[in-house]
């Protein structure tokens, strides 16, 4: 189902398009996190290890095209807000060729680089055999990320967040399945935890792609009658472009902590690997709400409704504030809890892991109203057609996070707890930097330019 955001109570608007996009990708996040219970759970430290590592990695390449997916939902929110079709059309064939050339780019270059990866992250040698058996097959997924977020992309810019849901749905629970049954019935090691997450990926993609198709005559006609603008190139690479950067430079950073944390040894690894998921899982549903805030902003800004993208930043501000007060005490409360999905907590070889774990989540969990303002940021100034400063702000916070990781674990008396703390301060600085830019420039902000 379409759903025109310029109309409509604000905040029930917000949140209806917004629950089916949160419980979407809180089931993506089922694919790795499957994996890594299972991991965990039957093939050992250094698998965990392994998986989680490789996690990070993956973060990084399809949070390219995720950024490029975003910055086109952003265009196609705004064609569609101002009800121009001819213009959806133009950007829907523009994007889609830009972000499959970077597809086949970056599938190549993975599969070229692969070996050079463990020195990049320093990845000890105990772990690095597991680990490229576990790349060499989740490279092959790559594709279908981009099918999935492009078509879910155009889905969700035209206010129908509903459809992405039933496929991730179906797929997470198939990947669940799959899992269980080439990691425990044949034995097939990391290999099969990395092959059940691809099959369940392109059951997802190919799913989106082929709905898509069938119900919108605009898109397949873009796609079979290539009428390809430079004007409109431009238009999509501006805000494509840029959005790329600042999810990529995003989890660059997050990369570049992934190596240091790597140097830490195995048992930091694994610790890092269990806490990041329950990190991700934990401040996911903030991150969706903030794209859906984005795809409202952009709406409402192609319909020239001042007053309503005021009230909406207002009524998102409040909602993403009282869910991460709630989740963040969620986690500080049950963090062993949550350890013990991954970890075997009774297992006194593995103590020190859960212990590490632990610590990272009473830190990082304790500041997730930082991360949700800053998500919050990063949709707003996308959807006001001013995707450069969200690359600002990811490179204060993850310049922040790096610089002070780096220089606070190398102090004995901190060490690894340095990394921690690093993460929130990045993110408040950034929220500070963006809130003092949006009052300073919000009526330049809020002029039409489209």
């Amino acid at each position: 189902m379409n759903r025109d955001l310029t109309k409509g109570p604000v905040i029930r608007t917000m949140l209806l398009f917004a629950v089916p996009m949160i419980l979407g990708n809180l089931l993506q996040q089922c694919y790795n996190i499957a994996d890594t219970m299972i991991v965990g759970k039957y093939l050992g430290e250094n698998a965990l290890a392994a998986v989680g590592s490789s996690f990070t990695l993956m973060t990084f390449l399809t949070s390219i095209l995720l950024g490029l997916c975003m910055g086109s939902g952003a265009v196609f929110s705004i064609r569609f807000g101002r009800q121009d079709a001819a213009g959806l059309k133009e950007s829907i064939s523009a994007s889609f060729v830009l972000i499959a050339g970077v597809t086949v780019f970056l599938n190549a270059a993975a599969f070229l680089c692969i070996d050079g990866i463990k020195i990049f992250l320093q990845v000890p040698e105990e772990v690095w055999g597991t680990m490229r058996e576990y790349l060499a097959v989740i490279f092959c997924g790559i594709a279908a990320t981009f099918l999935y977020n492009y078509f879910a992309s155009f889905l969700r810019a035209l206010g129908n967040s509903t459809a992405p849901l039933f496929f991730l749905a179906v797929s997470a629970v198939l990947n669940i399945i799959l899992d269980f049954w080439f990691v425990l019935g044949l034995k097939w090691g990391v290999a099969g935890a990395a092959g059940a997450t691809v099959i369940s990926q392109y059951i997802s993609g190919l799913g989106m792609m082929a709905y898509t198709l069938a119900r919108h005559k605009e898109i397949r006609q873009s796609l079979i009658r290539w009428r390809i603008s430079w004007g409109c190139v431009k238009e999509i690479a501006g805000f494509s472009l840029l959005t790329c950067v600042q999810q990529s430079v995003m989890n660059l950073g997050i990369l570049l902590v992934q190596g240091l944390v790597n140097s830490f040894g195995a048992v930091v690894m694994a610790a890092f690997a269990a806490a990041v998921k329950i990190d991700a899982f934990a401040y996911m549903p903030v991150q969706d709400f903030g794209n859906a805030f984005s795809t409202f902003i952009a709406q409402n800004y192609g319909a020239k409704k001042k007053e309503r993208i005021q009230e909406g930043l207002k009524g998102a501000v409040l909602v993403a504030g009282v869910f991460s007060i709630v989740v963040s005490g969620s986690v500080w409360v049950f963090a062993r809890q949550l350890m013990g999905l991954f970890i075997d907590g009774g297992d006194p070889a593995v103590a020190d892991i859960v212990e590490q774990g632990i610590a990272y989540l009473h830190i990082e969990g304790a500041f997730y109203i930082g991360i949700g303002c800053l998500f919050l940021l990063y949709g707003l100034y996308r959807a006001l057609g001013k995707p450069g400063m969200s690359v600002v702000l990811t490179v204060i916070s993850l310049g922040t996070r790096v610089a002070l990781a780096y220089a606070l674990s190398a102090i004995p008396a901190i060490g690894v707890v340095g990394i921690w703390w690093s993460v929130p301060i990045g993110w408040f600085l950034a929220d500070a930097v963006g809130l003092i830019y949006y009052i300073f420039r919000r009526k330049r902000l809020l002029s039409w330019r489209y």
